[in-house]
């Protein structure tokens, strides 16, 4: 298998050159190039072969939502990782408003990095726990007023969502499951469908809030 290749977006050379040594300790995840700022990832992203970009919140020129925003016009599919040591709610929302792929604090160690990197190349959303209560917030069409009601759900619907929630992927879900792909297509559907989530982050978002409402 091969691995991940990463761009790694931060102002601070120090972090950038201490996260690729880590990575070089990684053998699923490849860091193919680095950039200040968000311009300076825009110009790799032109000229590189990039399947993730692990990007800061707060750097200058172009800030790290800005360059999810760019990416997506640009580069339709590919995902990035918003990494900060910041969890305001403006930034959380921010982020995942714009599309990102997830959100991770930066004191997040590297063998859960590579993780994330992984999880999100294979098409999953990854939120830190300690912060996916201020994401709520920025999805449409989610009932702020309290969780779902996971009782309207069947135990294969829940089953589905508890992996849903988790950022897998349906091909993921379908292997743990030992079930068809099609059969967890249609279980995500009525998900969907039930809590009235218009999107499938918005869905992983609702069901995350239904089974750990201490999180909130």
């Amino acid at each position: 298998m091969n691995a991940v290749r990463v761009l790694i977006v931060d102002d601070q050379q120090l972090l950038r050159r201490g996260l690729i040594m880590l990575f070089s300790t990684i053998e699923e995840v490849e860091v193919v190039a680095e950039a200040a700022h968000g311009e300076e990832a825009l110009a790799v992203l032109a000229s590189r072969e990039v399947d993730v970009v692990l990007a800061d919140a707060k750097m200058p020129t172009m800030d790290g939502i800005t360059l999810v925003r760019r990416a997506a016009e640009h580069h339709p599919g590919l995902p990035v990782l918003v990494l900060t040591t910041f969890d305001e709610p403006d930034i959380v929302q921010g982020a995942i408003a714009a599309g990102a792929a997830g959100f991770l604090l930066k004191d997040t160690s590297i063998e859960a990095l590579a993780e994330a990197v992984q999880a999100v190349h294979r098409g999953g959303m990854v939120i830190d726990p300690r912060v996916a209560r201020l994401a709520f917030a920025a999805q449409q069409g989610v009932d702020e007023s309290g969780p779902p009601e996971l009782a309207v759900l069947t135990p294969a619907e829940r089953a589905v969502g508890e992996l849903v929630a988790q950022g897998m992927t349906n091909g993921q879900i379908a292997t743990r499951l030992v079930l068809a792909e099609g059969t967890i297509k249609n279980h995500v559907s009525a998900l969907l469908r039930k809590l009235a989530a218009p999107d499938r982050t918005a869905l992983a978002l609702a069901l995350y809030r239904a089974l750990h409402p201490s999180a909130q």
